[in-house]
């Protein structure tokens, strides 16, 4: 995997790291204004999984091996999904509009997508043995 890991400085580099982010600081920004007593609950639950999806990434990277970067990969996308089942409940609760939160599952689907892609070519790149 030393080859894949050269072409990026690090795991920051990669554009599927960088939109996951985007949709860590969106989601810190839209859960500021939840009620207080779901601190500990939903919002606690909403960011945890927007970390855990930049997280996983960076984690994977670390590992210079393609199975266990596939498999936080993995991980990361199994967040982005949580993530969109977390919004559809703030909507429920009332907390969001259904416009924010078809335009945050739009960005999510399209991060996944991108991660996805990711994965495929670490596959690839597994099969190939560079």
């Amino acid at each position: 995997m030393v080859d894949a890991v050269m072409k990026f400085g690090d795991f920051r580099d990669l554009d599927v790291w960088k939109q996951c982010r985007g949709i860590r600081l969106k989601i810190f920004k839209e859960t500021r204004n939840l009620p207080t007593h779901e601190k500990y609950d939903l919002v606690s639950q909403m960011v945890r999984a927007s970390r855990s999806a930049t997280a996983c990434i960076a984690e994977g990277y670390g590992r210079y091996h393609y199975q266990e970067t596939i498999q936080f990969c993995r991980q990361s996308r199994g967040s982005l999904y949580e993530l969109i089942d977390h919004l559809t409940a703030a909507e429920d609760s009332g907390y969001f509009t259904e416009n924010t939160v078809k335009d945050m599952v739009l960005e999510i689907k399209k991060t996944i997508k991108i991660l996805n892609g990711y994965i495929r070519y670490l596959q690839q790149q597994k099969k190939i043995g560079t």
